[in-house]
């Protein structure tokens, strides 16, 4: 990790410093991920356990799936599951993961690819490693993060976006101690290449040894940060998190993100995600595989699952 570099982040576009008179977002809190499992028993850490969801929303959930390096005949996946009325986001810096879908979607992602599947009204999916990296083992490390709908498009068609890891956009600090990995939304005037139905930015940033970042953020749009490897620090007050902890902003139009000038001898630098999004501030009721916005809607998607009307299992 990560997969989606350069040799020289100078030659990048730079990212423009806030306005003069941006307010900093302080913290409002740190978190620790609790470990767990998912599917057939791949290791997941619960990124956003324990947080509000009022300082979550539009996103629902994230899992960093890994860090782990498979033996021969280990790597695992999730069986045939459903899902309907938000967006799933995988993201692959290490391995490969294949896709599966009972409307023909799917494919193939590895380093540094995402995928981007919208549920919305409702199939069936899969996602398992290839059948070369179950019989050799090695390295796999990701995340999947799930994006809230809005009422108005939960039952619109499911679809997908590949995006590959040559397309995202690459971008740095000013000073150029910072990797910026834009998968989605805009960073001072810099655009991703993940569509989106509510407006979010999705950035992996890479920062050096003692650099650090300070990043222009939508004042409408609410902001975390999840540190994927190493040791750092966020907002002006310098808050200490690490791999494993996720951090809450408070409210403003810039933030700031800062690497320890040692890291740990397993990452050279100081790995984070960064999202933001723009508060959907509708009920949002999540069961199992489904996000919708009341009981009867979830108990509507459960009957629709069972009678067989989100899909049927392709033949293999």
């Amino acid at each position: 990790m990560p997969a989606v570099t350069v040799e020289n982040p100078l030659t990048l576009p730079r990212v423009a410093a806030p306005a003069e008179g941006a307010q900093p977002r302080s913290v409002l809190a740190v978190s620790t991920a609790p470990s767990g499992f998912e599917g057939e028993g791949f290791p997941v850490r619960r990124a956003f356990a324990g947080i509000d969801y009022k300082h979550l929303d539009p996103f629902i959930m994230m899992d960093q799936m890994g860090e782990v390096e498979y033996q021969a005949g280990e790597a695992k996946g999730t069986p045939w599951h459903p899902h309907r009325g938000f967006e799933t986001v995988t993201y692959l810096m290490d391995g490969t993961f294949v896709h599966q879908d009972s409307h023909g979607g799917g494919g193939v992602i590895t380093d540094g690819d995402t995928q981007w599947m919208t549920a919305g009204s409702g199939l069936l999916h899969i996602e398992a490693p290839p059948e070369s990296l179950v019989m050799s083992g090695g390295l796999f490390h990701g995340l999947q993060l799930w994006v809230n709908l809005p009422r108005e498009d939960k039952m619109i068609p499911p679809k997908y976006q590949d995006i590959r890891g040559g397309n995202v956009k690459l971008l740095t600090s000013g000073d150029g101690g910072a990797l910026i990995r834009l998968i989605a939304g805009d960073v001072a005037g810099h655009e991703g290449p993940g569509s989106t139905h509510t407006p979010i930015t999705m950035i992996h940033m890479s920062v050096n040894p003692g650099a650090s970042v300070t990043l222009p953020w939508r004042a409408d749009f609410n902001a975390l940060a999840y540190g994927l490897a190493g040791l750092g620090s966020a907002g002006a007050e310098r808050r200490p998190f690490r791999m494993g902890q996720a951090v809450v902003f408070g409210q403003g139009d810039s933030l700031t993100i800062r690497a320890d000038d040692a890291q740990e001898s397993r990452s050279e630098n100081f790995e984070v995600v960064l999202l933001g999004g723009l508060p959907i501030r509708e009920p949002m009721m999540h069961y199992g595989p489904f996000v919708m916005n009341t009981h009867a809607e979830l108990a509507q998607a459960f009957e629709d699952f069972q009678a067989g009307r989100l899909g049927t299992i392709p033949a293999a």
